[in-house]
Parts: structure tokens; C-alpha cells; sequence
């Protein structure tokens, strides 16, 4: 069972990779009263963010895909660690922006480097439910940080909470780096379990690299970077946007903000577990892998459309039920989605297009967030924000199902 380690391991780097981005979420307010940023200065900041997040998807899983798992994690890992230290230097927007931009290019490999991680240990029956473990850590790091980062900013300053959280990663190295190596390499599995891994692996499956060019050239790759580019941003806003909208709408200001977000990301991270178990359940009961993703796409997407009525409500915790249905919600999404990508592409494939997929929804938080400040600049409401929000896992679903009549292996790579 030595896999379900490494499933671990994925799992921390996930949920120290959300600690590091949720910080300047909780210390927006802070931030804003002690520097005098503007809705389009934070905005700003948090658009060097996804800009360099897309720019670094668009390399970093070619990269992995060429040096491997085990390396391009463990390089990645020592630069948003580093990165997110970093922060605790800046004084105005330039120079926050700057700290992000390199967290980002850090951050942008752990998605890419942990479905690849996933495909090399876990057959497709698991591999649903590995994705929803160690994705769920997105949610318990977004859980964490509300605890943590209240405590240090109050009692040692907002500097020494981007000194704490940063510093967690290199803790992480020294498991990695040993732990670590490709399962027929590894002098800790077993023949059973060995076996178990490669039990769908597909015969015949070559090495050789696959191109963008060879990507682009089939239609899953657009469909499901579309997808991305639709839903991700709605995640990427309640991140960051999440306590600035509950400190404006319910005053709840840092020494508060810890309940409610660790009731919504609580609620995320079962979510998560929950999206990916479902589908491995329909799966073990007899039904295909095409229906049962897109059967709990639909499940999940559903959840998700209360959403906009957390703008229509006076009680903070109706609206923290909205909030907690769709957080819930989009970690189910995303344990399916990443783990189609592993059904319909080659192992060899498989980082470079998590890459590809997420540069795409990269580009969309971009111009979603450039939006939400121009919209809140404008409105001083958030009604049109979660309005879309609310809807759009409905639309990429029914994308889907249109567009991609059977979920299954792609013959032509």
C-alpha cells in the first residue's frame, strides 16, 4: 500500500501550496488599511499572480513531463517556498506584485507534477479517489491558514505570517526527496502492489514525448481547456475575494474571519473526497468510466448554483451555506476533471496537459479578476460576480457532454 504514501505526500504539497497563496487573502484588509491599496491595486497584485501562473503552465509540464516527477516537485517547491518569504520584504503594489509573480511560477507545477505523480502509482479505478485525497489538501490549506495566519499577525506581525507559512515547504524536501521514485524503482513495493499500479496501464504505450502540436490537434485538448477557462476563476475568486466580501457585507474583520472560512473550506475538502469516491464507486459498480465522471460532473455542478443567493441574504451563515455547497462543489469538480485528463491521455502526456489545461484556466482567473475589480470599482456589489458564478459549472458540464461523447482513451497519440 505503499502508494497511498505517496498519496500523502501530494497531499501536503497541496496543502502547503494553498496556505502560501491563502495568506494574502486573510491579510487583505489588514494590508489595505496599513499600505492604502484601491479594489484595482489588490487586484492588480493578485493578476501578477495568475499572469505568471499561466506563463510558468505553459513550461512546467513539458518540464516535468522531460526531468520527472520527483525532481521538477522538488524544484518547484524550494521557489514558492522562498517565494512566499519573500512577501514579508514587499512594502507597496510593485513589490507584492513581484513576490507573487515568483510564488506563482513556483505554485504552478504542483498540479501538473501531482496528476503525473497519480498516474505513475495509482491504476485508472483509483485514480479518481487519489485526485480527491491529495486535492482535498487545497481545502485544508485554505482551512489552515484563517487559523494560522490571524495568530501571527496579531501577536508577531503580518511579516512573520508569510515567514512561517513559506518556511513549511522545505520541511516537506526532506520526505520527498527520499521517498519518492517511480513504483517499478522503488525497493519498498511489493510485486502485488506493483502489479495492482499497472493493472490499466495500456499495452503497447511508447516514451516518446508528446507535442503541443500533437495536443492541439485533438478536440478533448480545447474542450477541456475551455472547461478550465470557465470555472476555474469562480475557485480563484472565493480564495481571494472570500473574506474581503465578508468583512464588506457582514463586518467580520481578521480575529473573525477563522470560523466561517474553516466552515467553507471544511465543507471543500469533503467535497473533494466525496467527487472523487463517487465516481470510483460507480466505477466499481459496474458502470463506465465516461458515465461515471460525467455523472458526478453533473451531481456536483448542481450544488454549485445556490451560490448567487449568498448576495440576497443578511445572515452570515445562510450565506456561508451557499458559499460551503459550492466550494464543496468545485473540489468534487476538480478531483473529476484532473482525473480525465489521466483517462483520456498517455502517462507521457499526462503533466503536459494538466499544464495546458490549467494555463487556460490561468488565463481566465486573469480576466476574471481584472473584471471583479472593475466590477466592484463600478457597482460596489458583488450580485453579477456570483451570479456567473452560480452558473458556470452547469455550462461546462453540458460543454461536455456535448462535446465529448465518450470519455476513453485517445487512439491517435
Amino acid at each position: 500500500m505503499y502508494r497511498w504514501r505517496i498519496c500523502a505526500l501530494l497531499f501536503f504539497a497541496t496543502t502547503f501550496n494553498y496556505i502560501d497563496r491563502q495568506v494574502i487573502g486573510i491579510l487583505a484588509p489588514v494590508l489595505e488599511k496599513e499600505l492604502g491599496w484601491s479594489e484595482l491595486d489588490y487586484s492588480t497584485i493578485i493578476t501578477a499572480f495568475q499572469i505568471a501562473y499561466a506563463v510558468g503552465l505553459l513550461f512546467v509540464g513539458r518540464i516535468i513531463d522531460r526531468i520527472g516527477v520527483r525532481r521538477g516537485y522538488a524544484i518547484a517547491m524550494v521557489i514558492w517556498s522562498a517565494a512566499g518569504m519573500l512577501h514579508a520584504a514587499a512594502r507597496g503594489v510593485i513589490s507584492f506584485a513581484s513576490a507573487r509573480f515568483m510564488l506563482a511560477l513556483g505554485e504552478s507545477a504542483n498540479f501538473p507534477a501531482a496528476i503525473k505523480a497519480v498516474a505513475e502509482w495509482f491504476p485508472k479505478k483509483e485514480r479518481a479517489l487519489a485526485t480527491g485525497i491529495f486535492n482535498s489538501g487545497s481545502s485544508i490549506g485554505a482551512i489552515t491558514a484563517p487559523l494560522l495566519v490571524p495568530l501571527l499577525a496579531t501577536t508577531l506581525g503580518w511579516q512573520s505570517a508569510f515567514l512561517i507559512t513559506g518556511g513549511i515547504g522545505f520541511i516537506w524536501l526532506l520526505f520527498w526527496l527520499p521517498g519518492y521514485k517511480l513504483p517499478q524503482n522503488h525497493p519498498k513495493i511489493s510485486g502485488k502492489e506493483l502489479a495492482h499500479i499497472c493493472s490499466s496501464d495500456e499495452v503497447g504505450e511508447t516514451e516518446e514525448k508528446v507535442t503541443w502540436k500533437k495536443l492541439f490537434s485533438v478536440r478533448q485538448t480545447w474542450i477541456i481547456c475551455l472547461i478550465r477557462f470557465m470555472t476555474d476563476p469562480v475557485w480563484w475568486f472565493l480564495l481571494y475575494w472570500l473574506p474581503k466580501f465578508l468583512n464588506k457585507e457582514f463586518g467580520i474583520d481578521i480575529q473573525h474571519i477563522g470560523l466561517p472560512l474553516i466552515f467553507i473550506y471544511s465543507a471543500s475538502s469533503f467535497g473533494g473526497i466525496f467527487g472523487g469516491w463517487l465516481s470510483s464507486f460507480l466505477i466499481k459498480r459496474g458502470k463506465s468510466i465516461d458515465f461515471s465522471r460525467k455523472m458526478t460532473f453533473f451531481i456536483v455542478s448542481v450544488f454549485v448554483l445556490p451560490l448567487v443567493l449568498c448576495t440576497r441574504t443578511n445572515n452570515l451563515w445562510v450565506a456561508v451555506a451557499f458559499i460551503s455547497l459550492a466550494t464543496a462543489a468545485h473540489s468534487g469538480y476538480a478531483a473529476i476533471i484532473f482525473t480525465i485528463v489521466s483517462d483520456m491521455y498517455p502517462k507521457r502526456a499526462v503533466a503536459s496537459m494538466i499544464g495546458l489545461s490549467i494555463f487556460a484556466a490561468a488565463v481566465g482567473g486573469i480576466l476574471f479578476s481584472m473584471a471583479v475589480g472593475l466590477v466592484l470599482e463600478m457597482t460596489g456589489n458583488y450580485y453579477l460576480i456570483f451570479a456567473y458564478a452560480s452558473s458556470a459549472y452547469v455550462l461546462a458540464w453540458l460543454i461536455m457532454k456535448l462535446l465529448i461523447p465518450k470519455i476513453e482513451t485517445i487512439k491517435t497519440f
